[in-house]
Formats: structure tokens, C-alpha cells, sequence
């Protein structure tokens, strides 16, 4: 659903030891700078173009809504055809246990499956 998209990095700062993958983008503002000339050869700068199409934005990658989950009573608003849920970071093992077991119950996607939940729900069931 989604165009692909460069990723922005950048412009190299050795005095500040900005790691280029880490770095957030800004924008090029120096006179010699060769992004911001756009020269052939060096990453592209963001612009307009490269905005992605008006029924994928905000979307995951996998094309769903994504909703952010506390407590299973919240699965009750949730649609398994538009919407996957994301389980929010203060949630507990316990808690989110229940909250997958409903969500397997209910046909709902779960975005964040880590190991640790994975290994909880074994040792359980």
C-alpha cells in the first residue's frame, strides 16, 4: 500500500559525531552543502514528492489501523478487518496474556509480539 521511500539520513557532521543512521533529518542549510544542491551522487533531501498516497498514510506496513490497547475491555472497540492492536509498553506480563488470549479469540492482530510474551504464553497454557 505504500510507495516506497528513501531513507532521509543526514548531512555528515564530524564535529558533532552524529551517527548518520541514528540522526534525525534537518534540513541542509550551508551554501556549499551538495544535498541541498541536490548533486547527483549524494542522498536525496525530503521533499514533497516522496509523500506517500492519501489511503496509506498513517497506516502500518501491514496496512492496518493501528490502536494502542491497556486492558482487554478495550478490544471491544476494535475492528480485526481495518484495525490490529499494538499493546501498550506499561502493560505487565499477566495483563498481557489475557489481552493476546482475547485478541486470539476475537481474530484481532497483535503488532508487538515479543519473546518474553511468547515464552509466558507456553509456560501457561
Amino acid at each position: 500500500m505504500r510507495r516506497d521511500r528513501p531513507d532521509f539520513i543526514r548531512y555528515y557532521n564530524k564535529e558533532h559525531k552524529i551517527r548518520l543512521e541514528d540522526s534525525p533529518w534537518r534540513r541542509p542549510k550551508g551554501i556549499d552543502n551538495k544535498i541541498r544542491m541536490k548533486r547527483k551522487g549524494y542522498p536525496p533531501m525530503v521533499d514533497v514528492g516522496y509523500r506517500g498516497p492519501r489511503v496509506a498514510r498513517g497506516l502500518h506496513p501491514s496496512g492496518f489501523m493501528e490502536v494502542i490497547v491497556h486492558n482487554p475491555r478495550e478490544l471491544r472497540n476494535v475492528d480485526p478487518s481495518r484495525q490490529a492492536i499494538r499493546i501498550a509498553s506499561t502493560v505487565g506480563v499477566r495483563k498481557r496474556i489475557e489481552i493476546i488470549r482475547e485478541a486470539v479469540r476475537r481474530g484481532i492482530k497483535v503488532l508487538n509480539l515479543d519473546n518474553k510474551t511468547r515464552e509466558a504464553i507456553r509456560e501457561v497454557t
